[in-house]
């Protein structure tokens, strides 16, 4: 398993947009140009080029890896036909790749304080009760969200069931989190056992 994070958010700009654009695929540029923001298309394109980057690494072979087309599952989750599994994330304070031979699925989130309405509807008792008892309550939501978020981008449906009971079924997934206090977001990577 390979994993990447990028996180000079500054590097968004029409000029960078504009260079990630002969580095990806039609198929890429198309879908990135959906979006109606730059930092949306930025994101985009960037975890592309990340992509790439760590199927290099992975196969030894420099930047010999051509163009990646992408097939989706009923859920719409993305997938390389021939390729080892991946997942992409990003949020404001960065974007995060991760490749493995096995399923796998990675979440990056900036810490923010979340309203008690989400905690409510997103975590069962033991997750409340965990996360109100922790000294940093904030890192503690985000740490829980993105271990539910990994493990749904593993599994390969998104959020499609309660988000309550997400971590109870979890048994066949390894999970580690990153914390980066300095740019104040947490990274979480689950991976089939």
């Amino acid at each position: 398993m390979i994993f990447k994070v990028f996180d000079d958010m500054s590097q968004c700009c029409q000029k960078e947009v504009e260079r990630l654009s002969y580095c990806v695929s039609k198929q890429r540029y198309e879908q990135a140009m959906r979006y109606s923001h730059l930092f949306g298309q930025f994101c985009c394109m960037k975890s592309y080029e990340m992509l790439k980057d760590i199927l290099c690494e992975m196969q030894n072979e420099g930047n010999r890896v051509g163009d990646l087309e992408f097939q989706y599952n009923e859920y719409g989750a993305p997938y390389l036909q021939d390729g080892p599994y991946f997942s992409i994330s990003h949020c404001k304070a960065g974007i995060a790749v991760a490749v493995s031979e096995k399923p796998i699925g990675i979440d990056i989130e900036a810490v923010r304080k979340p309203n008690e309405g989400l905690v409510c509807k997103t975590m069962n008792t033991e997750e409340y009760t965990s996360i109100i008892a922790d000294s940093s309550p904030d890192w503690a939501f985000i740490r829980l969200w993105t271990q539910k978020e990994a493990y749904l981008k593993m599994k390969g449906t998104g959020i499609i069931s309660d988000l309550k009971l997400v971590l109870t079924d979890a048994q066949d997934a390894e999970f580690r989190s990153y914390d980066n206090k300095d740019l104040q977001y947490v990274v979480t990577i689950a991976e089939k056992i």
